[in-house]
């Protein structure tokens, strides 16, 4: 029996294995064939305590398409943490039904005490403002698509860089590869949290802030945008002043370089214009798709299914 392992944050897994997860994800776009009944019989708890649409949807296509049965629920209010059910108990319950769990909470740890209690692997879809770690495979996966290696590449991290958890997941997973930069873009009240400046700081990472999407978008070989996100925010007022501080109209791009790619973790309230869409450099449905196939790949790593 392989070793239990739980995915909490993206360090959870080395670069080594990151290569792998992607390998295996090619695979299956080319031969989707030959995963078809790979998990036939296998069950995924997908237990969702904040909403989600594309990350609790791509979970369920990757354990169907590998042919595996889902079992869950998508919101707190429908599941026994509404009558007080702690965590770890709806944890434990939870091993003696499923395989495999994929956990999203709004508490920053949850995942992390879930992991300690849980009998099957646990996979953390999103805790707070902490980690997305299987968001940032999604982005590993698509810049790897589009751009054919994971180094030597400028990214710009565009919008709520305080309380965007796939932004402090990416900035983790991308300072382990070679001649990687990042241009920090955001206003002064959403910068991205001193401990994430330090760690790049302490890896001797090339990074600076500016306030001006224009004056980036020439350097960037990958710009990557998040919206202001309305839940993290105390107080409404701030929420209002801050939501429209980036906005990606398609004419900002005639600077932009022509392979440059345009990612977001979706989903997008107003931060990228809709004309911005036709462009070729629009990568973030073609990221929302990477993500099923990355997921794929991972929830057999995590079964040790080889």
């Amino acid at each position: 029996m392989s070793e239990l392992r739980h995915l909490i944050n993206i360090t959870d897994l080395s670069v080594e294995e990151i290569a792998h997860l992607i390998d295996v994800a090619d695979d299956i776009i080319e031969h989707p064939e030959a995963y078809q009944d790979i998990c036939a019989h296998k069950k995924l708890a997908t237990l969702f305590f904040e909403p989600s649409t594309r990350t609790r949807l791509s979970f369920t296509a990757a354990m169907m398409e590998l042919g595996g049965n889902v079992l869950g629920f998508d919101q707190a209010a429908s599941s026994s943490t509404a009558k007080g059910e702690s965590v770890s108990d709806t944890i434990i319950m939870a091993s003696c039904y499923a395989d495999i769990i994929a956990m999203r909470h709004p508490k920053e740890g949850a995942p992390f005490v879930a992991a300690k209690h849980s009998s099957v692997p646990v996979i953390n879809a999103g805790d707070g403002g902490h980690f997305h770690p299987t968001q940032t495979l999604t982005d590993l996966m698509t810049i790897h698509r589009k751009r054919g290696e994971l180094g030597n590449l400028t990214i710009g991290l565009c919008g709520d860089l305080k309380f965007g958890r796939t932004v402090h997941s990416l900035i983790e997973a991308m300072i382990r590869y070679d001649n990687v930069r990042f241009i920090m873009i955001s206003p002064e009240e959403l910068d991205l949290p001193s401990y994430n400046k330090e760690t790049l700081d302490a890896k001797g990472i090339e990074w600076k802030e500016v306030r001006s999407l224009e004056e980036a978008m020439p350097e960037l070989d990958v710009l990557y945008m998040t919206r202001v996100q309305k839940e993290r925010f105390f107080n409404e007022e701030d929420y209002i002043r801050l939501k429209d501080s980036f906005i990606l109209r398609r004419n900002m791009l005639e600077t932009a370089k022509e392979d440059m790619i345009v990612m977001h973790p979706l989903p997008r309230v107003n931060e990228i214009s809709l004309d911005v869409d036709e462009d070729p450099r629009a990568a973030y449905f073609f990221q929302a798709l990477m993500g099923k196939y990355i997921r794929m790949a991972l929830i057999l790593f995590m079964l040790g299914i080889r």
